[in-house]
């Protein structure tokens, strides 16, 4: 069998498994809309979806992962391509993770709905909370799809705003806490739901990370972000 067929091969194989991500990538994405749609809307029906799919989350996570193994073992990559079957297996992790996030925020509903919720609670700004951090990952992951580490940069710059809304709706929980007793086990569930979101969009900077990785052999994780400027310039 020739080099190029081999190669021919190979390219089908990564390009088979960056499928896979874009479609894990969509259903997590969709799961946490859905979650935060449950929230909003006090839907049952909704947030037992969201749960139900969990299953099928983790066994694209495992499926994925028995493949890239099974590749790297088979191939023996070096350079670029195995640093993108490695940063490859890590965006999987983190898209199951995030999943796990929706499920999380999806029971937390469950519950609020058995306990009762103060209209006076902030929902309208975890729905914008929410929002972000979905519109970091499709972000995210587009720069996976398109291996685009300028892309990569700006969702990393983007986890910032993320970070701030939380804060404020920390803030905002807490007042209404002290202002009403009665809010509180509300807003302590709603305070796992906004921190639930808040890892949907750390995550999603996870992913960009992975990306950067893959492009220029750079890893920026825990790095400061003029160190992740020089790295993708």
């Amino acid at each position: 069998m020739s080099d190029k067929h081999l190669s021919t091969q190979f390219d089908a194989e990564l390009s088979g498994i960056s499928t896979r991500v874009l479609e894990m990538g969509g259903l997590v994405e969709a799961q946490v809309a859905q979650a935060v749609y449950a929230l909003t809307h006090f839907s049952h029906e909704t947030a037992d979806q969201v749960i139900r799919q969990e299953h099928r989350v983790n066994q694209m996570e495992i499926d994925m992962d028995r493949d890239l193994s099974t590749i790297i073992a088979r191939r023996q990559p070096t350079a670029r391509d195995l640093r993108l079957l490695i940063a490859t297996s890590k965006t999987i992790g983190n898209l199951e993770r995030v999943g796990d996030e929706a499920a999380r925020i999806a029971r937390t509903v469950q519950r609020l709905m058995t306990t009762g919720m103060s209209s006076r609670l902030p929902v309208a700004d975890v729905s914008f909370e929410a929002q972000l951090a979905t519109t970091s990952l499709r972000r995210a992951l587009d720069a996976f799809a398109r291996l685009d580490a300028a892309q990569a940069l700006q969702v990393i710059k983007q986890d910032n705003e993320i970070d701030a809304e939380f804060d404020g709706l920390m803030r905002k929980l807490i007042t209404y806490m002290m202002e009403d007793p009665r809010t509180i086990s509300a807003s302590i569930d709603l305070v796992f739901v906004v921190k639930a979101i808040e890892r949907v969009g750390d995550h999603a900077k996870n992913i960009a990370e992975q990306v950067i990785y893959i492009v220029k052999g750079a890893d920026v994780r825990h790095s400061p972000l003029d160190s992740v400027e020089t790295a993708v310039q």
